[in-house]
């Protein structure tokens, strides 16, 4: 028995006893995802088992080009480059200038990472954002943006981005950061050009740097995004021009991933590119703490981003399934949100006097599992959140219960 002064787990405190100073708590909300299991209880009693499009995690298969890559570069027995390889790099700087229009990046404007979930969550902490500094984020928001702030004992505050910022009403502070997510995550909506300049004029006006999450952005559905693309953050129309002609990435950093388009989730495959001065910031702070991406892992980045088609395959199996749920979802009287254009997810909307709840219970009766609005802020009240990520099978499913009879009924407040 070792010797700890005679006292062990059975011994009470006594008067004198003092608790140890951690953990402490970090304010942080509640982890919504609990709330939903007595509704995965009711779905799964279904006779044809639960749907569960409550969750993007994507199910379709990792493509080839990076399951060689990452076999062929298994054998890694020294430490991954906190930068990223020259390879990775160069294939980031390519892939933003052939994909999103972004020219003038170099090696120090970019960085692979572990997934974007990370960077959503460490990046105002690896900033130096502390306790009195605010930082915005979407109105209807994923959670992770207000835990980011919090775990730099900032103040997470929601503004309408697709508003004039003059109207933002923001509480005593400084604010110092804005997110910004177009595609969003769970609404859909798309940031045009025009009121993403705003937002970068008004934020470097006050000395505020802007954060774009933009993982959703091949998954564009509707005009003009379909065939004009998403505009990222770091678009030079957007960006401006510096003194050299060049663009100007000043304050500006656009987070991607791999893990929607090329169903690379269980890779941890994503980066950040911009401002190389922020870049420096954040790469410096992950060299201290071991945030090194798997080697393995970035070269099979670097193939993934130089193969186009395996990410249109992907975006025709979407949109297809997208298709169905549309018409499904319609057929009960759910509403998407016309202005969801782009993304993973359908935003619904049922009658004025049937909550988020209300509709997560309705769908919980036809054994599928949805996600309510509530989860992502006070814009998603009355709104429930729908994946496309379940198989095809599973989603024809969905469908057909949505067409059976009395289905309706369940949606009609």
């Amino acid at each position: 028995m070792a010797d700890n002064g005679g006292v062990n787990a059975s011994t009470p405190a006594g008067p004198d006893f003092t608790p140890a100073a951690l953990p402490r708590p970090l304010a942080l909300p509640d982890f919504p995802w609990h709330s939903l299991r007595p509704y995965r209880q009711r779905a799964a009693q279904h006779p044809d088992g639960v749907v569960d499009l409550s969750i993007g995690t994507p199910v379709d298969p990792s493509p080839a080009v990076a399951r060689d890559a990452l076999q062929a570069a298994a054998n890694a027995p020294g430490y991954p480059p906190a930068d990223g390889t020259p390879q990775v790099r160069a294939a980031i700087i390519d892939w933003m200038r052939r994909r999103r229009g972004v020219r003038g990046l170099t090696d120090v404007a970019v960085i692979p990472t572990i997934g974007s979930k990370e960077s959503v969550a460490q990046l105002p902490l690896q900033l130096g954002a502390h306790p009195g500094d605010l930082i915005a984020h979407p109105r209807a928001a994923y959670p992770t943006y207000d835990v980011g702030a919090r775990l730099a004992g900032a103040t997470p505050v929601p503004v309408d981005t697709a508003a004039d910022p003059d109207t933002w009403e923001l509480p005593d502070g400084r604010l110092v950061a804005i997110w910004l997510n177009s595609p969003g995550n769970p609404d859909g909506h798309v940031l045009a050009v025009d009121q993403l300049a705003r937002i970068v004029a008004w934020a470097r006006a006050r000395g505020v740097v802007v954060l774009s999450d933009e993982c959703y952005a091949e998954l564009a559905w509707e005009e003009p995004w379909a065939t004009d693309g998403v505009p990222s953050l770091l678009d030079p129309r957007v960006t401006g021009a510096g003194s050299d002609g060049a663009p100007d990435f000043t304050g500006l950093l656009a987070l991607y991933s791999l893990s929607k388009q090329s169903n690379l989730a269980g890779y941890r495959a994503a980066f950040l590119a911009g401002d190389p001065e922020l870049v420096a910031a954040v790469t410096e702070v992950r060299r201290h703490t071991g945030m090194l991406p798997p080697a393995p892992v970035q070269a099979a980045l670097a193939a993934t981003l130089a193969d186009a088609e395996h990410v249109a395959a992907q975006q025709a199996v979407y949109r297809a399934r997208r298709e169905a749920l549309l018409e499904g979802t319609a057929t009960v009287g759910l509403v998407n949100d016309p202005e969801s254009a782009a993304g993973l997810y359908l935003w619904l909307s049922g009658p004025a006097s049937m909550s988020a709840w209300d509709l997560v219970g309705a769908f919980a009766e036809l054994g599928i599992v949805v996600a309510p609005g509530d989860f992502y802020g006070e814009a998603g009240a009355g709104h429930v959140r729908m994946s496309l990520t379940d198989t095809d099978d599973r989603v024809a499913a969905a469908v057909r219960r949505l067409h059976a009879p009395g289905a309706a009924a369940l949606f009609a407040g």
